[in-house]
């Protein structure tokens, strides 16, 4: 009787820790952003250019990424171009991969070179002004190292027309470095961040957080920004994405 009950009680801790873990599970519940087909439920702005006019094939699909390629350019010509899931969210996880490949486009700026970024809590592709390089928003800053020996960390946070708070300290630096290390090299990136509407954001690289920061403001009224779009950049460096996915945090 004794062992029947134990034998009871263990099929019963097990099924109630299985259940624990499938509630907490949250691959069932990831969004995935990008279908690998085409960019159905995304907008293209590309300064100087109307909005979806994909100058230059800039943005396409290949092999089931997300790419940023320059190949039918002459040169650059400031056409600072992104990429917006016509969606808004507010509280989130987001992970995807990256990877910088070939060359930087001719005209680019030095600091551009494997240089892209995501663009967060940011303003729509249709609310961009015709010749507006950067939309208002909160950017985890993507950087490949140089191949110079020199540190160059990813995962930085940049605040074009908006600012933030670190340590209790109100920061209006334009770009602020993270602790991860430098990637130098075309491999592929993991980054992952965690927003918690206008209060909370952690930048994770490779399974390292590499930055921490909160009280997220518009610096045009200094009011609380706590939800927007989610963009990808264009800013003269061939770019690859891939499993792009969101989460949703109540």
């Amino acid at each position: 009787m004794k062992i029947k009950f134990f034998g009871f009680y263990l099929l019963l801790v097990i099924s109630m820790l299985s259940v624990s873990c499938s509630g907490n599970g949250e691959k069932e519940s990831w969004i995935p952003l990008f279908n690998g087909e085409n960019l159905e439920g995304w907008d293209i702005k590309i300064a100087g250019h109307e909005l979806n006019d994909n100058f230059g094939n800039t943005f396409r699909v290949e092999d089931g990424m997300l790419v940023v390629s320059y190949d039918q350019y002459e040169t650059f010509g400031n056409r600072f171009g992104h990429i917006f899931y016509n969606q808004p969210f507010s509280s989130y996880k987001l992970r995807m991969d990256y990877r910088f490949y070939g060359n930087q486009l001719d005209g680019g700026a030095g600091w551009a070179k494997r240089n892209n970024g995501i663009m967060f809590h940011s303003q729509s592709a249709e609310s961009m002004g015709f010749d507006q390089h950067f939309p208002v928003s909160i950017e985890a800053q993507l950087l490949g190292g140089l191949g110079d020996g020199q540190p160059r960390p990813t995962g930085n946070v940049c605040t074009p027309g908006t600012n933030i708070e670190i340590a209790g300290e109100r920061r209006y630096d334009h770009c602020i470095e993270s602790s991860s290390e430098t990637y130098h090299g075309d491999g592929w990136v993991h980054i992952e961040l965690v927003v918690y509407g206008d209060s909370l954001v952690h930048h994770i690289v490779e399974g390292d957080t590499v930055m921490t920061y909160g009280s997220l403001r518009l610096e045009e009224g200094d009011l609380p920004l706590s939800e927007g779009h989610i963009a990808l950049q264009a800013e003269s460096h061939p770019t690859a994405f891939r499993n792009i996915e969101l989460l949703i945090l109540d």
